[in-house]
């Protein structure tokens, strides 16, 4: 008998009822329901945090990848395998809540950019951005960002649409992704040019235009009402270059996504140089009432510990029997 929804662990659907990332994200970008609103992750856990949290759609930050993964500053070190290796385990911990992920330059030229959007789409992720910076990148509220040229840049959005179009003949709606067009050309060509840079990529295929550091409210207006209909993607990093903007400011103003990469990052960083001044002057961390009331279950809970048990179970598994 095939189980019901509710038999089953967090993530999982089973039959008819199941809807590709890219659909789900599609059809968030259709609705009237808002703007779509994104935390940025970057490993198992903080995933976990904002799925616990119930967040509807996730984003894998580039740089966080970076951090997390390399120990390493976002000045374009990070590879493919890097970055989708990161990307599919995110993806895969809730195939009911879509990622979408920074995929840099495309790793290189046309061929590697279809490489990517097929690694990407067999990975299980949702959506991805490509910039138009050389491939030794740099976190886009950094300063002194270079370009390619529009040929180039507009070279990798065509790959990436012509990669889709054969994952999809090959695989139905499994083959799709959503393709979002960056630009970091603002910062050294200006407005009109950094537009018409996305207005030619929408042309080519791409579904959602991502004008990365502009400086004023009324820049980011101007960019909504110039692109649409096509959703427009903010990028929120505090003290960066962009003006502060919470997610109902930004759907006022047109955007259909609003990200925030660093929001976990952030957070891990701040509450972890506390903790080690805290062991390396005291010797000696302080417990809370709740990590003395849970100890090291409460983390793994957090992280599926019991939809695991659960499955195990059904599976005819023994092994926990006795509890953990």
């Amino acid at each position: 008998m095939t189980p019901s929804l509710d038999d089953l662990p967090h993530g999982y659907s089973v039959g008819p009822v199941h809807r590709t990332p890219a659909t789900r994200l599609r059809e968030m970008l259709n609705s009237n329901d808002g703007i779509v609103t994104c935390p940025g992750v970057y490993d198992g856990l903080t995933a976990r945090i904002a799925l616990n949290a119930g967040f509807k759609c996730l984003y894998m930050t580039g740089a966080g990848t970076a951090i997390s993964r390399l120990g390493m500053p976002d000045l374009g070190i990070t590879t493919l395998q890097d970055m989708v290796t990161n990307a599919g385990m995110i993806a895969s911990l809730d195939w009911t809540v879509p990622l979408i992920a920074d995929a840099d330059t495309g790793y290189g030229g046309p061929l590697m950019v279809a490489r990517t959007v097929e690694a990407y789409i067999s990975a299980g992720v949702a959506a991805l951005h490509l910039e138009d910076q050389v491939v030794n990148k740099r976190c886009g509220h950094l300063l002194g960002k270079e370009l390619v040229d529009e040929a180039a840049y507009l070279s990798r959005i065509r790959a990436a649409v012509l990669a889709r179009e054969r994952m999809r003949a090959a695989m139905g709606d499994a083959g799709d992704i959503v393709l979002i067009a960056r630009t970091d050309a603002l910062q050294s060509l200006g407005f009109e040019a950094a537009l018409d840079r996305l207005q030619k990529a929408i042309e080519l295929g791409a579904d959602v235009a991502f004008l990365e550091g502009f400086t004023s409210v009324q820049q980011g207006k101007d960019a909504c009402d110039r692109l649409t209909p096509t959703p427009v993607l903010l990028n929120m990093v505090p003290g960066g270059a962009t003006p502060n903007f919470t997610s109902a400011e930004a759907q006022e103003a047109g955007f259909k996504i609003i990200i925030f990469p660093g929001l976990m990052l952030a957070a891990a960083y701040g509450s972890c140089v506390a903790a080690a001044v805290e062991l390396k002057d005291s010797g000696t961390i302080a417990v809370t009432e709740k990590q003395r009331k849970e100890g090291p279950k409460g983390i793994f809970t957090a992280v599926g510990l019991l939809d695991c048990l659960t499955f195990d179970k059904k599976a005819g598994g023994t092994s926990y029997e006795g509890g953990v």
